[in-house]
């Protein structure tokens, strides 16, 4: 999961993009990065968050009425601020990059650009694979002057044909244009709109649709699977349906990836969440428990908290403050990263627990650390009984386009039962809703959506090289970037405390 972003316009787009990657931080805290083009590229990315990446000096450097922006959040690669984004290569015109996603078949596309096209790689990031790819493809079309539409959908047909997996993504091409495309599946989300300047219209492309009205664009429609949009250097809009798609969606994206404002191929992510909880309150209702009050897990389990507890007739209340100036325990790199952080993540309110049975309700349970915490939290804070609802249903199997779910051994639903969880995470009972009831909430929003990327609960999965030996050597690749990053990070450390000393 990244946040990614294109702005083509007629005066300078930096406040645009800059604004943008703020309303998409939510989709990676990792590092950040923004390019420009006025007859030559300006670019800026480092570690961290956008506002501490981006400076005045540095801003006001970014020239330029085309530009493309990236949040990152590290699946493929690692945490290097080497891998953050966008990537740039020279051929043809010069061209960035800012991908969503991951290729499933990175490590042969590798081979490919350095045995056959003799490319250089400079890092691990299937996001500069794809780049390249894209690149090589763009360079067979021998291109004089300027690039006709024809000629770009031409290239992407080939990058369809070879790269597997998941990829929304935006290019910047030197003097021609902007390019967004999604994968034949559609599995992570890009999104289209524009606004007006004069009697012209200037255009958007992102992840997410929540970023648009803030910035006074309209939103105009989903990019569709496997299709592509142009906009040339005059800010004409070109589209074409380069390759037949079948859309199948991340269904995690409704679960917790999306911010709660946006509408995500047809279905609006905070109903979408409302209604999970009101599926799962048919089962806790079964359970004939008594519940005192229902307690959110800030921030993603509060529209579900809302519809358990309209439909199980019990107060809802905020019982857990959350510090806003912790990251994500999820999206952070490195286990022990994430257990360090949840010590001070949530504070609860306990007037809101002591002596009640209360019902805590979130997303989803990953690793199952987070959940045992909470509930350990809330017992200090005086609850007779604690009860634990979660709107997903066990995540069983990793997420290989673009979820940091690289193992089975991560994963706590995996390994034990719903019983066994249970009891790990210390509650007195567990509720998990259901994957028929997690579809059947998004279809409510969007009847047409037949299929959704939802391996991670069902071990299917929309593409179909994707194996269990794939799997296997995906997780081991990733723990082993995983391992190699965290050393080099202590290496540093004990350099900085030996110049202390």
């Amino acid at each position: 999961m990244c946040g990614i972003i294109a702005v083509a316009g007629f005066r300078d787009v930096i406040q645009d993009l800059y604004d943008g990657l703020i309303l998409l931080q939510h989709r990676g805290q990792d590092a950040a990065g923004i390019i420009t083009y006025n007859s030559q590229f300006h670019l800026k990315k480092a570690n961290g968050l956008v506002q501490d990446v981006f400076h005045d000096k540095s801003l006001a450097r970014l020239k330029g009425t085309m530009g493309v922006g990236h949040v990152r959040y590290p699946t493929a690669g690692c945490s290097s601020e080497f891998e953050a984004q966008p990537f740039f290569v020279s051929t043809p015109f010069g061209i960035a990059l800012a991908h969503n996603g991951n290729l499933t078949n990175a490590g042969e596309l590798r081979k490919f650009l350095l045995e056959k096209e003799y490319r250089h790689l400079n890092t691990n990031s299937d996001s500069e694979i794809l780049l390249n790819m894209f690149s090589v493809a763009l360079k067979n079309q021998r291109p004089k002057g300027k690039l006709t539409p024809d000629q770009v959908f031409s290239a992407m047909k080939s990058v369809f044909k070879r790269c597997k997996g998941a990829y929304s993504a935006v290019t910047l091409i030197g003097g021609q244009g902007i390019v967004g495309f999604r994968d034949p599946h559609g599995i992570r989300p890009l999104q289209l709109g524009k606004r007006k300047f004069g009697m012209k219209e200037e255009f958007i492309i992102a992840s997410e649709n929540s970023a648009f009205k803030a910035l006074d664009f309209e939103f105009m429609r989903d990019i569709q699977p496997g299709e592509v949009v142009f906009i040339d250097s005059k800010n004409r809009l070109h589209s074409r349906q380069v390759r037949q798609g079948q859309l199948n969606p991340c269904i995690f994206e409704w679960v917790y990836l999306a911010a709660p404002d946006s509408t995500i191929d047809g279905v609006n992510v905070y109903k979408a969440r409302v209604r999970m909880g009101e599926y799962l309150a048919q089962q806790i209702k079964k359970a004939g428990i008594h519940i005192d009050s229902v307690i959110p897990i800030p921030d993603t389990g509060r529209p579900v908290a809302t519809g358990v507890a309209d439909k199980l007739k019990v107060r809802y209340r905020e019982g857990l403050i959350k510090n806003r100036y912790i990251h994500r325990t999820f999206i952070m790199p490195g286990q022990s990263v994430r257990k360090r952080s949840l010590h001070f993540k949530l504070h609860p309110i306990e007037l809101e627990f002591k002596g009640k049975n209360v019902l805590l309700v979130d997303d989803s349970i990953v690793r199952g650390n987070t959940s045992k915490k909470i509930v350990e939290l809330v017992r200090e804070a005086g609850a007779k009984k604690v009860y634990f609802a979660s709107a997903a249903p066990p995540i069983i199997s990793p997420d290989p386009y673009g979820i940091d779910l690289p193992t089975t051994d991560e994963l706590i639903g995996a390994n034990l039962s719903v019983e066994e969880i249970r009891k790990y995470i210390k509650a007195d009972g567990l509720f998990y809703g259901t994957i028929e009831d997690l579809r059947k909430a998004i279809r409510y929003g969007n009847p047409r959506l037949q299929r959704f990327s939802d391996g991670c609960f069902t071990k299917h999965y929309p593409t179909p090289e994707v194996t269990p030996k794939l799997l296997k050597e995906l997780g081991c690749g990733r723990n082993q970037t995983r391992e190699e990053y965290q050393n080099d990070e202590e290496e540093g450390d004990n350099q900085k405390m030996l110049s202390l000393v």
